[in-house]
């Protein structure tokens, strides 16, 4: 269940991702609001997926919770805080993005100069999507899934320890690749964004299709469930 929940998250948040790139009529690397351009449908429908992003994260942290503080009480305890904190930035970004259709709903009825301020709005929504998104998948998951959850599958040996070490590579590069982006370094989805979350994004991948192929390794399962 865990595994499946996931791959879940892949599911909803990539797609959700791009409707929200085509319903501004923006690009992945540069998300910012076009007047006249963009689909509204597209915003909702990647609303709707964006919440199915909240639920698979913090429904991952709590179906594994009983089995993690078997390992860690306050690593477990500190893994879901850590996906609900996403998920909060999350919700504030997605909530963003809704205001969006408003925007657009005015914006095709204004002129003048009221066009300018609406599209000024707009952006203005848009760019507290990008910084949630940046807080949210781009530094509280580097904590999270990274460090946190790495470790824990590296000292339980519920899965293969070479691939927990993805874990524990991957987030220390993330929380990096999130300072690097905050100052200006580089824009969020772009190459060098993406090279250093690639760690991040391997072990992710790897753990939830592990999980959900073939479960926790048997062996260190009884013995967590022992400890």
């Amino acid at each position: 269940m865990f595994g499946w929940l996931f791959i879940g998250t892949f599911i909803t948040s990539i797609p959700a991702r791009l409707l929200f790139v085509h319903g501004l009529g923006a690009s992945w690397e540069d998300m910012h609001f076009i007047p006249g351009a963009g689909s509204q449908t597209s915003l909702h429908l990647g609303a709707i997926l964006e919440f199915g992003v909240i639920a698979t994260n913090v429904a991952t942290a709590v179906v594994l919770y009983p089995i993690a503080r078997r390992v860690s009480q306050r690593l477990a305890i500190g893994y879901v805080g850590a996906r609900v904190m996403e998920s909060a930035f999350i919700l504030v970004g997605l909530m963003s993005l809704v205001s969006v259709v408003a925007v657009m709903k005015d914006i095709g009825a204004a002129s003048g100069a009221q066009v300018t301020a609406l599209a000024a709005q707009g952006n203005s929504l848009v760019s507290t999507y990008n910084s949630a998104f940046l807080f949210g998948p781009g530094l509280v998951v580097a904590f999270g899934n990274g460090l946190i959850l790495g470790y824990l599958m590296y000292r339980s040996g519920l899965v293969p320890r070479r691939m927990a070490m993805l874990g524990l590579i991957g987030g220390p590069l993330l929380a990096i690749s999130f300072v690097f982006t905050l100052f200006g370094a580089y824009e969020n989805g772009s190459g060098p964004s993406f090279l250093l979350a690639l760690p991040e994004i391997a072990w992710e991948a790897s753990l939830s299709i592990y999980c959900a192929w073939k479960g926790f390794r048997p062996s260190a399962f009884a013995e967590t469930m022992a400890a």
